[in-house]
C-alpha cells in the first residue's frame, strides 16, 4: 500500500497512471451533491489534467453552471433503479419506470468517452455498482455492502459514517489526499441577481429553510416561526428560502413570524421561496450573515459556501451529516430514536429495517430560545469576519 506523506480520511493508495477523463456517479438532490465536494477538490487536485463528468440529475447541472468548481461536465442520468428514481407511488420504485432503450443509449455513449477512472459515489452498490461496470471505464472505485458487486478499489460501506469523510476516503483509494476544499463561489450573473435584496439598514441577514425531503427531518413551522420572530427582534433580515414545492411551508412560516411583530417590524421578515433558482439561491447565501435551517441541501450548500449555519438534525442524520467544525457552524439535535406514532425504532435504515410509513417530525426537544441564541452568536462571529 503506497500511503503518501498527506494523510486521507482512510488508506491513500497509489494513483492511476494515464488519467485524462473521470467520471463521477451521483443521483439524489442538492445535498446529496454538496457531501461530495470536499472529495470532488480532491480528486482534481491529484488529477489537475483531468477531466471531470459528474452523472447526476437536473439539480445538479444547474448548481455546477451557477458556481465555480471542479466538475468539469454533468451528463444525465437515465431512470434507473437505486439510481436514479422515476415517478413513485408511495414509497415504491414502479418497475415500469425504467426506460431500458434510454439507459442502453446512455451506456453507449457513456462508453464511447474512454473513462479512465469512474468513482461510485452513491450509497452502498447494490444498484450502483453494476451501473457503474456498464460504463466501461478502465479502473473502478467507491462503496459496497457485503452482497453488492465489487469493484478494483472498494470502501466497506457502513451507513452511520459522515457522507462527505465517506467520499473523501473513496477518492484516497484513486491516490488523493484530503485536502481543505475551498469555498463555493457563485457565478457574478447570479450575484448580480441579488443586488438590492438585502435591507441596507439591516445589520445582519438571517436566511431561513424550514423545509427537508424527509419530513421527519422537519423542525415544525411553528418553531421556526418563532425564531424568525425573535432574530428580527434583534434587528435581523430574515427570508424564508424554499423551492416551488415548499411555496405554502415557507409562507406558513412567514405570515407565524409576522403575527408575533409589532407592526413596525413585520417587513423584516419575508419569503421568497419559489423565486430563486439555485444559482441565484447560491449567491443569496454567499451574501448572509448566517442560515437557520433543517438538514437539507440548502443547509449544505450554505456550508459549502464558507456561510455560517445553524442546523436542525435528527442524531441519526447528525452522524452522516452534521458539520464537524463548531467555530461557524453550530447543530442542535433530537435525541429522539422511536417513531412517535408506533414506536419503531428509527435508528435502523436502509436494509436493515423498512420505513415504518409514518412521517411524524422526529425533531423534538429543541428549544427556539437555544436556536435563536446560536444564531446570534454565529452572527457576532461573521459580522467580524466580514469586518463589520
Amino acid at each position: 500500500m503506497d500511503v503518501p506523506a498527506s494523510p486521507g480520511i482512510g488508506p491513500v493508495l497509489a494513483k492511476f497512471s494515464d488519467v485524462t477523463r473521470i467520471a463521477v456517479l451521483r443521483g439524489g438532490g442538492l445535498g446529496d451533491l454538496m457531501y461530495l465536494y470536499p472529495a470532488l477538490h480532491a480528486v482534481k487536485n491529484a488529477y489537475p489534467n483531468a477531466t471531470i463528468t459528474l452523472l447526476g440529475t437536473p439539480i445538479h447541472a444547474a448548481l455546477v453552471a451557477a458556481t465555480e468548481g471542479p466538475v468539469d461536465a454533468v451528463e444525465m442520468l437515465p431512470v434507473a433503479r437505486g439510481v436514479h428514481d422515476g415517478p413513485r407511488n408511495g414509497e415504491r420504485f414502479e418497475d415500469d419506470a425504467e426506460d431500458l432503450a434510454a439507459q442502453e443509449a446512455f451506456f453507449d455513449s457513456m462508453r464511447s468517452r474512454e473513462f479512465d477512472v469512474a468513482f461510485q459515489m452513491h450509497g452502498g452498490g447494490r444498484f450502483s455498482n453494476p451501473f457503474l461496470h456498464r460504463l466501461g471505464a478502465r479502473h473502478t472505485v467507491g462503496t459496497r455492502t457485503k452482497d453488492a458487486e465489487p469493484l478494483e478499489r472498494n470502501l466497506d460501506y457502513v451507513y452511520y459514517q459522515n457522507e462527505p469523510d465517506r467520499w473523501l476516503e473513496v477518492a484516497g483509494l484513486a491516490g488523493a489526499p484530503s485536502i481543505i476544499s475551498p469555498p463555493l463561489r457563485p457565478s457574478p450573473e447570479h450575484q448580480q441577481n441579488m443586488a438590492g435584496i438585502r435591507d441596507p439598514q439591516g445589520t445582519s441577514l438571517v436566511v431561513v429553510h424550514p423545509g427537508a425531503t424527509d419530513p421527519r427531518r422537519r423542525w415544525p413551522a411553528s418553531y421556526f416561526a418563532e425564531a424568525a420572530a425573535g432574530l428580527a427582534r434583534e434587528g435581523a433580515q430574515v427570508l424564508i428560502v424554499g423551492d416551488h414545492a415548499e411555496k405554502a411551508l415557507a409562507q406558513e412560516v412567514a405570515e407565524l413570524a409576522v403575527r408575533r411583530l409589532p407592526e413596525g417590524d413585520r417587513n423584516a421578515v419575508r419569503s421568497i421561496a419559489g423565486e430563486l433558482d439555485v444559482g441565484d439561491l447560491a449567491a443569496l447565501l454567499s451574501e448572509a450573515t448566517v442560515m437557520l435551517a433543517s438538514d437539507s441541501g440548502p443547509r449544505h450548500l450554505a456550508q459549502a459556501l464558507g456561510t455560517p449555519t445553524v442546523g436542525i438534525f435528527w442524531v441519526g442524520n447528525v452522524l452522516n451529516a452534521g458539520p464537524r467544525g463548531r467555530g461557524l457552524h453550530r447543530v442542535r439535535m433530537s435525541w429522539a430514536t422511536q417513531c412517535p406514532r408506533c414506536g419503531a425504532d428509527v435508528t435502523q435504515v436502509g436494509w436493515t429495517a423498512p420505513h415504518c410509513g409514518h412521517d411524524d417530525t422526529l425533531i423534538t426537544g429543541i428549544a427556539v430560545a437555544d436556536v435563536i441564541q446560536d444564531v446570534l452568536d454565529l452572527t457576532a462571529t461573521s459580522l467580524l469576519l466580514r469586518g463589520k
